[in-house]
């Protein structure tokens, strides 16, 4: 995998880190400027807008920008918002600040999995964004612990102060390390708004609302459920939202070449998983060990569904996958909103601190419906998916590649359409009329 993939994880964990971490610092934040905790809430609430905002609106502002450019301004723009929201000087400016670190969020996923799949062979193209992904999820791991422990002593503008830096050294690494890609000649803002009007684009997005609001239904009242349902104490809710952050970066090794090798049945898969897993969590979470086994789980089988998820709208797009590949992060976003506050019903209903994941089992179902009727659709249609990585490829001039992999062929011929209806280049069709040696197939991300 070539160096720029790590630039791009750094920034992705920079990105992770100031995403989740306010959940944890909601008290001191509310103590600070004299506001209550559920109000404070509202700046949860004011990132999630700015990257469902941000994401159609920064990608199609950026579609005539390098790609290099567009993540070094993205990151930018990060970078900026972080240092607002750690010197806003009362409530007010903090949302506004949140807001603003919020709106590149989506669109650096979108334009950042276009570039890893650029950088990679043929039939590596899930592992590559999935290796982006990691960042996000190692930020569960190791960076928002770390960030709440810094603003419980420190307070919580140090949180934002240190994220600022990371944003400068991510920005840093992309410059170093990334290539130069330009932007494709056909390449423009309509080609982008009709690929994100493709059904099957479309139907993956909706499968991302409804599959990925099942995890949020729990996550965001893990910490509750950590001491109100699995009987631990306080002190124990940053290991277990550690021990989510490792289920998350399992479930993304597993998921990149699982994709590569057949992406529908991964997806089918880790959405009839996580059901199954959702509906087995309240009536397990009372035992302690195997509540963090189940933590664990819910990580991994969650986050499995990302890569797939990811790679299925860049395919479907097409010649114009970065708006559709944007779009998906504010997918994924009005999935923790829709299913943090489905979630806080069940709660509220008097339903019990375990309820959110039979809550979430139901999305997670109504997501493998979704799934399911779109692969029926595509078979239907006798149509196959063209990896776009690939295609692009053959539109990129030589320069484009990265010198780290100079024995890679500067094109990839033409391929088949896939009779079998699978949406990777390991189906059984693809086997049989695409034996070059240049395809550069490996046997075998979650993101």
């Amino acid at each position: 995998m070539p160096l720029a993939l790590l630039a791009l994880a750094v920034s992705a964990f920079g990105i992770g880190t100031t995403e989740f971490v306010m959940m944890g610092l909601l008290p001191n934040v509310a103590d600070d400027l004299g506001t209550s905790v559920p109000t404070a809430g509202y700046l949860v609430s004011a990132y999630a807008i700015g990257v469902v905002l941000g994401a159609p609106l920064l990608t199609g502002l950026g579609s005539r920008v390098p790609r290099k450019k567009m993540l070094l301004l993205l990151m930018a723009l990060f970078t900026v918002g972080n240092l607002a929201s750690a010197l806003a000087p009362d409530f007010g400016w903090l949302v506004a600040g949140r807001l603003l670190a919020g709106l590149p969020h989506g669109a650096f996923f979108g334009v950042g999995a276009v570039v890893a799949a650029r950088l990679v062979s043929e039939g590596r193209q899930a592992r590559a964004v999935a290796t982006m992904f990691l960042g996000l999820t190692v930020a569960n791991i190791v960076g928002v612990p770390a960030a709440t422990l810094l603003g419980q002593h420190l307070g919580w503008r140090a949180t934002f102060l240190v994220v600022a830096a990371i944003g400068l050294a991510a920005m840093g690494a992309l410059a170093r390390l990334v290539p130069h890609i330009p932007v494709e000649a056909h390449q423009d803002v309509r080609r982008e708004l009709r690929a994100l009007g493709n059904r099957q684009v479309l139907l993956g997005l909706l499968t991302a609302v409804f599959g990925f609001a099942g995890v949020f239904a729990v996550y965001s009242y893990l910490s509750a459920m950590t001491t109100k349902a699995m009987g631990f104490g306080e002190s124990s809710v940053t290991l277990v939202l550690a021990l989510f952050g490792i289920g998350m970066t399992l479930g993304a090794l597993a998921a990149g070449p699982l994709t590569d090798r057949a992406l529908r049945p991964t997806l089918y898969g880790s959405l009839g998983a996580l059901a199954v897993v959702l509906v087995a969590f309240p009536f397990t979470v009372h035992v302690q060990w195997v509540a963090l086994v189940m933590v664990v789980l819910l990580g991994a089988v969650g986050f499995m569904t990302t890569t797939p998820l990811q790679m299925l709208v860049m395919n479907k797009a097409k010649d114009a996958p970065t708006l559709a590949s944007a779009s998906n992060h504010s997918a994924f976003n009005l999935a923790n909103a829709g299913g943090a506050w489905l979630g806080g019903v069940a709660i509220a209903a008097g339903w019990g601190w375990t309820s959110p994941a039979l809550v979430g089992a139901v999305l997670a179902v109504a997501g493998l419906a979704i799934a399911a009727t779109a692969g029926f659709l595509d078979r239907g249609e006798g149509k196959a998916s063209r990896v776009v990585a690939a295609h692009q490829s053959r539109q990129a001039p030589s320069s484009a590649r990265p010198a780290a992999t100079p024995a890679r062929p500067a094109a990839i011929p033409a391929r088949p359409a896939f009779e079998d209806g699978t949406d990777t280049p390991d189906g059984p069709a693809a086997k049989s009329a695409n034996s070059s040696p240049s395809a550069g197939h490996s046997s075998p991300s979650g993101a």
